[in-house]
């Protein structure tokens, strides 16, 4: 089995002992992305909207970093830390998916890393 660590300035930098993504057998894994800056590894300011537009924006870069796109995403899981918010992010979601519309579980949690409202992690076709 091949396994490559994926990694990109343009996203934050792991916050814990994981790597941004792994490109292994045809697929790369993304790890959770919450609204890190990558430049300052500081929680976006604003609301959940602010927070996953930078989300996705992170994912996105990471995905690229691998060689591929939300084009080839085949799930994807959110994280909220609540449930209200499901509607607003799934328009935004739904706004960088394109033509793609990849498997997605969507968990409401009892918190996340640095109080972030939103997370995301993807599985794509490299």
């Amino acid at each position: 089995m091949s396994i490559e660590v994926i990694h990109t300035n343009k996203a934050p930098a792991a916050i814990g002992p994981y790597e941004q993504a792994i490109k292994a057998n045809g697929f790369v894994y993304t790890a959770g992305q919450i609204a890190l800056v990558p430049e300052t590894g500081e929680l976006v300011a604003g609301g959940v909207e602010d927070q996953a537009r930078r989300v996705l924006d992170n994912v996105t870069a990471v995905l690229e970093a691998a060689g591929t796109s939300w084009d080839n995403a085949v799930k994807t899981t959110i994280y909220l830390n609540d449930m209200a918010d499901f509607g607003a992010v799934n328009a935004i979601y739904e706004g960088y998916l394109g033509s793609s519309k990849p498997a997605r579980t969507t968990v409401a949690v009892a918190g996340l890393p640095k109080a972030a409202l939103v997370e995301v992690d993807v599985v794509a076709l490299a």
